[in-house]
C-alpha cells in the first residue's frame, strides 16, 4: 500500500506556531468550511467573535412578547473571515486539528513562523 508523503510533513508538527496560505480556492463546501474553521481558530479573531457575541446579546437581540412569553429574534453572528486565494492565517498546530490540516493541505501553503 502506497501512503502520500505530504509536503507540509516537515513544516506541520504538534507545538509548531504555521502560517497558511490558501493557494487555491475549494470547490467542495465541506473544504471551505474546514478552513474557515480553522481561521476561526486565531486568537485576534476569537476575540473579535467574542466582543461581537456580547455586543448581540446586549444590543442586537430584541426581546417581545409572543404567545404570553417572552421571545428572543436573534440576530445572526457576523463572519471575520473569508475564504479566498492569497488569504493569510497563523496557527499553533495541536494534535486536535492535524485531521482537519491534512483534509484541505492540498488547498494550502504552509511555512514556519
Amino acid at each position: 500500500m502506497w501512503t502520500r508523503i505530504s509536503a507540509m510533513s516537515d513544516v506541520i508538527a504538534p507545538s509548531k506556531t504555521v502560517t497558511f496560505t490558501v493557494k487555491a480556492m475549494p470547490r467542495r463546501q465541506a473544504d471551505v468550511k474546514t478552513i474557515q474553521r480553522l481561521m476561526r481558530m486565531q486568537r485576534h479573531i476569537q476575540k473579535g467573535l467574542s466582543r461581537l457575541a456580547k455586543r448581540r446579546r446586549r444590543e442586537d437581540n430584541r426581546t417581545y412578547q409572543r404567545a404570553g412569553r417572552d421571545w428572543t429574534a436573534r440576530v445572526p453572528a457576523v463572519k471575520l473571515v473569508r475564504v479566498a486565494k492569497g488569504e493569510t492565517f497563523t496557527l499553533r498546530i495541536t494534535p486536535q486539528i492535524m485531521p482537519d490540516i491534512r483534509a484541505v493541505e492540498k488547498y494550502l501553503d504552509a511555512t514556519s513562523a
